[in-house]
């Protein structure tokens, strides 16, 4: 099995996945226990649990992705909270390194262009089109004031005059 690095100048990319992945995960004394993986990265992950595990255990993790199956050594780490609990790969073989990079990868360009599409939408929201001049109301305005004017005197010489 290849060993990781474990000091990184920078922080791996996290992939949030789309669906519910599920995980197996196998204790050294042989018991099992499932979850869900919720978030992913080349170093580790965060798993929903039904029960934590003890901070510091390591077990053999595995799960499906788009790109094949995943199968490493993870390293517990200490609980977000009850169900919560974040991971970190101790040792993977090179093929299901490729199958993570891979899969992580795929995940962050379909995340990418979910945010290019929001952001096109927010920005076609937040666009307004200038507002026209309202000429014809105000011409019509006008007209229908001269006509009433025009009426009345029309009107009042008319009935002066007789």
């Amino acid at each position: 099995m290849t060993t990781l690095p474990q000091s990184l100048t920078y922080r791996s990319p996290r992939a949030r996945l789309a669906t519910t992945t599920p995980v197996v995960l196998r204790s050294p004394d042989g018991s099992r226990s499932q979850g869900e993986l919720q978030v992913v990265s080349l170093t580790g992950g965060l798993l929903f649990l039904p029960k934590p595990l003890d901070q510091g255990l390591r077990v053999k993790l595995m799960f499906l992705s788009q790109k094949g199956a995943v199968l490493g050594t993870v390293e517990m780490l200490s609980p977000v909270n009850w169900g919560m609990q974040p991971f970190r790969f101790v040792s993977l073989e090179e093929s299901d390194q490729r199958r993570l990079r891979a899969t992580v990868h795929s995940c962050l360009q379909q995340n990418n262009l979910d945010e290019d599409w929001m952001d096109k939408y927010r920005a076609r929201l937040s666009y307004k089109t200038p507002k026209r001049k309202r000429r014809l109301p105000r011409l019509l305005l006008a007209l229908t004031l001269t006509a009433v004017c025009l009426g009345s005197a029309l009107y009042l010489f008319g009935t002066h005059l007789k």
